[in-house]
């Protein structure tokens, strides 16, 4: 899907402006094929090396915007 490939890799950004991790997958809603949630890879070394097992999941409704990097909400500013 051409969203899924636009969206992997992009940087999430807490209101702080901290990087706290790359998109590295999208959940679909398989009835309203709509965005649920992303699934986040933490970054830094290990993520580097392709030994990071860590992720998190934001649900979609926490996103303030998409853009070069996604922005999330105030409140959800700490995953």
């Amino acid at each position: 899907m051409k969203i899924v490939k636009d969206l992997v890799g992009k940087e999430v950004v807490n209101t702080e402006a901290s990087i706290i991790g790359k998109i590295a997958d999208v959940e679909f809603d398989d009835d309203t094929k709509e965005i649920e949630s992303l699934i986040l890879k933490k970054g830094g070394l290990s993520e580097t090396l392709n030994i990071s097992k860590s992720e998190d999941v934001i649900p979609y409704d926490r996103i303030r915007s998409i853009g070069d990097k996604v922005l999330l909400k105030d409140s959800f500013s700490d995953v």
